[in-house]
């Protein structure tokens, strides 16, 4: 894997073409820093609640949604 300077190095386009579907996708991104922050109060005051495990998993993956996204644009993008 390339590093994180190689990134959008010859491929501007596909960042900017990525870049109003991070943008969307950084609202998901708040909106799973809510429930991570909520599931994780949750978990602590009631550890046997199983199922807030899962949703703080589902959480993390909606905070790490833009960088994704903006990855895969630029991925598409031949050099």
């Amino acid at each position: 894997m390339a590093s994180d300077q190689d990134f959008c190095e010859c491929r501007p386009l596909g960042f900017f073409i990525g870049l109003p579907f991070a943008l969307l996708s950084l609202i998901l991104s708040l909106i799973g820093a809510i429930i991570w922050i909520i599931g994780s109060i949750l978990s602590c005051c009631c550890p046997c609640c199983i199922c807030c495990t899962g949703l703080l998993n589902v959480a993390v993956c909606l905070i790490k949604l833009p960088v994704r996204i903006l990855r895969w644009f630029v991925n598409k993008i031949p050099c």
